[in-house]
């Protein structure tokens, strides 16, 4: 069994949505998706961002931390924190976004160059121990996501059940549990 490399931190130089800077450390113990996207980008404005935004709606309240990175590779005059807080606020983004910090002398992004990124959009999800569990570029189909957030949502639930003390005091002798019958 290979071990999952642990996700690296994210270089953020402003945030949009958020009362404070975020940072992976402060969301150990939930699902993180991160989502890197360009505004002036065809496939996320029209796939990544609306997914991200709808997955921080539905899953909010379940223990899942949705995370916009604008990492602007390209048309660096155009794509501005000016121009994104305007974009932000037209397609209603409400999930907290981080301005991808750029390094001087590279079109590529701190964050971007970290995670070695082919492109926007760019998906990642990191399991609630901080560990990478998925890093894919371009379109990944909203039902596939969801199952995928599910079983990182489960594992976690699992793990934290198994390594709690059960009480079988209330067991029926039959094997007969209200889930079903178990062989005993």
């Amino acid at each position: 069994m290979r071990e999952l490399a642990m996700a690296p931190g994210w270089q953020a130089s402003q945030w949009f949505n958020t009362e404070q800077p975020l940072s992976l450390a402060q969301l150990r113990g939930k699902v993180v998706l991160l989502h890197a996207f360009q505004m002036l980008c065809p496939g996320c404005v029209s796939h990544g961002v609306p997914q991200a935004e709808r997955v921080h709606r539905q899953y909010a309240t379940e223990g899942v931390a949705v995370v916009g990175l604008h990492t602007v590779f390209e048309h660096h005059g155009a794509m501005t924190p000016v121009a994104l807080e305007a974009f932000l606020h037209e397609y209603r983004v409400t999930h907290p976004v981080g301005v991808d910090m750029a390094v001087a002398g590279d079109p590529i992004p701190a964050t971007m160059r970290r995670y070695g990124m082919q492109g926007t959009p760019t998906l990642i999800l990191i399991d609630p121990a901080g560990r990478l569990r998925l890093q894919e570029f371009g379109r990944i189909d909203d039902l596939h996501l969801g199952v995928l957030i599910g079983r990182l949502l489960m594992v976690d639930r699992v793990l934290l059940e198994t390594s709690q003390p059960t009480d079988h005091s209330g067991d029926r002798s039959d094997g007969c549990e209200e889930q079903g019958c178990a062989v005993r």
